[in-house]
C-alpha cells in the first residue's frame, strides 16, 4: 500500500485544485474570467494576444512547459481571488 506522501496516491491529490482538470478547462475558465485581452495582459504570450483561440493556445501550451506553468499559476491565483471575494 502506498504511503500518503507518495504523489500518485489519491490522498496526496485531493487538495490539488488542478487535479482532474484539463488544460482546456483551465484556459476556458481564464478566458471566461479575464477575457482574451486581460489574459494577454497578465501572461504576455502571442497565443493570447494575436488572433487568440482556445485551440491555438492549447497547441502552444502543450508544447511549452514554462508557459503552461504560468497559465496554471494564474488559474490558482484566480481561484484564490474568487474565494476571497464575497
Amino acid at each position: 500500500m502506498p504511503t500518503p506522501a507518495h504523489p500518485a496516491t489519491p490522498t496526496a491529490q485531493h487538495r490539488n485544485p488542478l487535479h482532474g482538470l484539463t488544460l482546456e478547462a483551465i484556459v476556458t475558465a481564464l478566458v471566461a474570467h479575464y477575457g482574451w485581452p486581460g489574459l494577454g495582459e497578465r501572461i504576455a504570450l502571442r497565443c493570447f494576444t494575436h488572433e487568440p483561440s482556445v485551440q491555438s493556445s492549447l497547441k502552444f501550451l502543450r508544447k511549452t512547459p514554462w508557459a503552461r506553468e504560468k497559465v496554471e499559476s494564474l488559474y490558482l491565483f484566480m481561484l484564490r481571488e474568487q474565494r476571497r471575494s464575497p
